[in-house]
């Protein structure tokens, strides 16, 4: 968790319009948004949810990155009916276990809870984690892929920079029911093979990004029942504040560009986010 906890610059942006139909925010880390930015971002769990809901993001799905995380996200699922949780390891966490059995165990422990409703962010990280770590990273990404089956829970990936490798584990391992692509990274083409196997996938603030042309022919061809929308927040936080901390109410920025970018109707899109997040998570209440 510490090695993504750094500030992004500046301050919150201001909340944008509200979206004209409730969709839920797929993706977001309310406990490292609550420590980001200089001021005006919200200062409690109560205060990230109400500024999501005037906004019109009735739903949150808290995701886990470390045992601590997880823990956290399920108290705060259990105290919340607007938010549920995921849980897991983060795959640049997996190689820092110095006992990556006992972790599992615990998210295996957590994974039964009623309101943990999925099983990541796992998957393989190319980028920040070097060759040294990819045999952790697969090894605690195949434990996660077996959790999420035997507990009947959605599958969260993260993949950075290892687009082939991650669908070659799902092929292997057999992936389950449910698989949500986090804050979605290739082009068109992969698109196609992740939604060929039933997959959703989940588009973040990069795809306002002025060099994320592929993301947007990748959203292009992405049918309404594929389509989920998140924050990861605090990161990641959509055009025109790229770089300043995000949180769920700054959604509607990026479902109204991926409304322009797939050319369906905001109230439509909305719709169709909402039933999709129910789809993969459950009902909130």
């Amino acid at each position: 968790m510490s090695a993504r906890r750094h500030s992004r610059q500046g301050s919150f942006p201001p909340a944008p319009e509200p979206l004209p139909v409730a969709v839920p925010d797929s993706h977001t880390h309310i406990d490292i948004t609550l420590e980001e930015g200089d001021s005006g971002g919200p200062a409690t769990v109560e205060d990230a949810i109400a500024r999501a809901a005037a906004a019109g993001i009735d739903r949150l799905v808290q995701v886990g990155v470390d045992v601590e995380s997880s823990r956290w996200g399920v108290e705060v699922a259990q105290r919340h009916p607007a938010v549920v949780a995921t849980v897991a390891l983060h795959p640049n966490d997996a190689p820092r276990q110095r006992d990556l059995d006992a972790a599992l165990r615990e998210i295996e422990r957590l994974a039964a809870h009623p309101r943990v409703r999925g099983i990541g962010e796992t998957g393989l990280d190319y980028f920040r984690t070097g060759e040294e770590g990819r045999k952790a990273q697969h090894e605690s990404f195949r434990a996660h892929i077996a959790i999420a089956k035997r507990h009947g829970k959605t599958l969260v990936i993260h993949d950075r920079d290892a687009h082939a490798d991650v669908l070659a584990v799902l092929d292997e391992e057999g992936a389950p029911d449910q698989v949500v692509m986090h804050c979605y990274s290739g082009d068109e083409e992969f698109a196609r093979e992740c939604l060929d196997r039933g997959f959703l996938l989940s588009f973040a603030g990069t795809v306002t990004f002025a060099n994320a042309d592929h993301l947007r022919r990748a959203a292009a061809v992405t049918p309404l029942d594929g389509l989920l929308v998140e924050t990861d927040a605090p990161f990641l936080t959509p055009a025109p504040f790229r770089g300043r901390p995000n949180a769920s109410y700054l959604i509607p920025l990026t479902v109204r560009a991926l409304a322009e970018i797939t050319g369906h109707d905001l109230d439509a899109l909305c719709a169709a986010l909402s039933a999709n997040g129910e789809r993969a998570f459950g009902r909130w209440t």
